[in-house]
């Protein structure tokens, strides 16, 4: 039978109210009174009821984190950062996903709060115009954002522009004029069209003409037929490749050794993320690296002192934090070849100027 709060009283020989102080307000307490009131839960083996707080009103110390999946390791590793912070300071965390559906996202969110949560820290689609933070702003329950770099709200991101404009510029000074950008869903996050607005900067500023996203299935396995074909035939093929992060990365490898193109010799592959596993490819994956453990242990700090009212940044306090980045060489990005040099000075589409005939 579970011990119950009444029991506790007995045992210790105080009333229920006594007992209740000295588990919600120990410093009420007389010290004499809380040692035999802790000997008697610990006798009984009592586990107050965290319902029964929340019921009472009483601080909850719930965190709810909120994800578009753990398939990447990117946000584990964010979640990792977290709950190391958070299990440390006496918090425990209540975790969902959302699969980047905006309705998944809605209905985290309401479901957090019905636990009575603290704050959260969460990823969305679209920091800047997401109806539900507005709510969650006129609410009052506060949240800090992973990975989305706005400056409307409380975030911790890399500057992904910059970033993407980076890793490009690096692809441009290995000679390379035909880059292509792959990437998820656009509409599905904020991050992607960033790093796309990075990639069309440096592409213009090299003075070559920019290519519209080739959006892809980030949760497939295989690259679907008709995006392979488009990658790996026709004189006109792009010679690099900057995927819009490291997993859609692995996939498009893979899928370029079937068509029989070796890497980096026939294609150069530039990923975003930095994930550890990337070193362990043959070839290892070139990426743009973010410090995505960082980014949760920040969020948490920032989200915890904010909760505690102890924010140092005061009026500061709805900036965003953004980190560096960094760039991982790695053995899938080389300088373009003499022939393909060649070829883009014979073939009849190459110039400054570059036709992109998308699927």
């Amino acid at each position: 039978m579970i011990p119950t709060i009444k029991d506790v009283a007995a045992h210790a020989g105080f009333s229920i109210a006594t007992v209740s102080r000295a588990i919600n307000a120990p410093h009420t307490v007389n010290p004499l009174t809380l040692d035999k009131v802790r000997q008697s839960i610990d006798a009984l083996n009592f586990r107050p009821s965290p319902l029964g707080r929340q019921l009472r009103g009483e601080r909850t110390r719930l965190i709810g984190v909120i994800l578009p999946t753990l398939a990447n390791p990117v946000f584990a590793e964010c979640l990792q950062g977290i709950d190391e912070l958070a299990s440390a300071q006496g918090y425990r965390l209540m975790l969902m996903t959302t699969q980047y559906d905006a309705q998944r996202e809605r209905h985290a969110i309401e479901t957090l709060r019905e636990q009575r949560v603290e704050g959260l820290v969460l990823t969305v689609t679209d920091a800047d115009t997401h109806p539900l933070l507005d709510e969650l702003d006129r609410a009052g329950l506060l949240y800090v954002l992973m990975h989305n770099d706005t400056v409307r709200r409380p975030s911790v991101s890399v500057d992904n522009r910059l970033a993407a404009y980076d890793g490009v510029r690096s692809l441009i000074a290995h000679g390379h004029r035909r880059i292509l950008m792959l990437a998820g869903t656009l509409a599905a996050s904020d991050r992607a069209r960033q790093r796309h607005l990075g990639y069309a900067q440096a592409m213009q500023q090299a003075g070559l003409t920019p290519a519209p996203a080739l959006e892809v299935d980030f949760n497939a396995e295989e690259l679907a037929p008709s995006v392979l074909a488009h990658l790996t035939s026709g004189p006109n093929r792009p010679t690099a490749l900057f995927c819009s992060n490291d997993l859609l990365a692995m996939v498009v490898m893979r899928g370029l050794r079937r068509a029989r193109l070796r890497i980096p010799q026939d294609m150069s592959i530039l990923g975003f993320d930095g994930l550890a596993m990337g070193e362990l490819l043959s070839p290892p994956l070139a990426s743009i690296c973010a410090p995505n453990r960082e980014i949760g242990c920040a969020a948490w700090r920032r989200l915890l002192a904010r909760v505690t009212g102890n924010d140092d940044a005061g009026a500061h306090a709805s900036l965003a934090l953004t980190l560096p980045h960094s760039l991982r060489e790695g053995a899938t990005v080389a300088a373009i070849s003499s022939r393909a040099e060649s070829a883009d000075r014979t073939s009849p589409h190459a110039s400054a100027v570059i036709e992109w005939p998308l699927p």
